[in-house]
């Protein structure tokens, strides 16, 4: 009698350990899904702030902003950040209207994009966190999927001068 206690209890170690393995590797692709969400949402979102760019540079003739702006749309993978960086350079120093609807309208793409990139920047840091455990790298849980990569680029928040604090 006493051989199948711990048959049962071996069981139910067993059981357990199998289940938290499984709840690991599901919190791993979960977490991973998200990043890459995130990271469509953020390309969404740069996009649209790069085509309001560039509609505000065609309506006051700013050439630089606009050349920023189409090389921020046309810009491959690898080149991104440095084109979004030169947009974000680009856009503050240009004199931004609140009451113009072409300024207001890339100062809320710009505010978006900054939301959009800190959601993006914390899921890739959690993803990160969880595969980069002992436990997940030894069994290889994110093997299927590629590192999540962080996009690193200036802040994007454009301040308007009325947002601007006097003095």
């Amino acid at each position: 009698m006493r051989g199948i206690w711990w048959v049962v209890a071996a069981a139910l170690v067993v059981g357990l350990v199998a289940a938290y393995l499984i709840w690991t590797a599901g919190r791993v692709d979960r977490l991973h899904a998200r990043a890459e969400l995130a990271a469509r949402a953020l390309e969404a979102h740069l996009l649209r702030r790069a085509a309001s760019a560039a509609v505000l540079a065609e309506r006051r003739d700013g050439v630089e902003l606009y050349a920023a702006a189409r090389i921020a749309l046309d810009a491959r993978p690898e080149e991104r950040e440095a084109a979004e960086n030169d947009l974000t350079r680009q856009l503050r120093a240009v004199e931004l209207d609140p009451g113009d609807p072409d300024s207001e309208t890339v100062i809320a793409a710009s505010r978006r994009l900054a939301l959009a990139r800190q959601v993006h920047t914390d899921l890739v840091r959690d993803a990160r966190a969880a595969r980069g455990r002992p436990l997940v790298r030894l069994l290889r849980m994110g093997r299927r999927r590629p590192w999540p990569r962080y996009f690193d680029i200036d802040d994007p928040t454009l301040a308007a001068p009325a947002d601007v604090p006097a003095g």
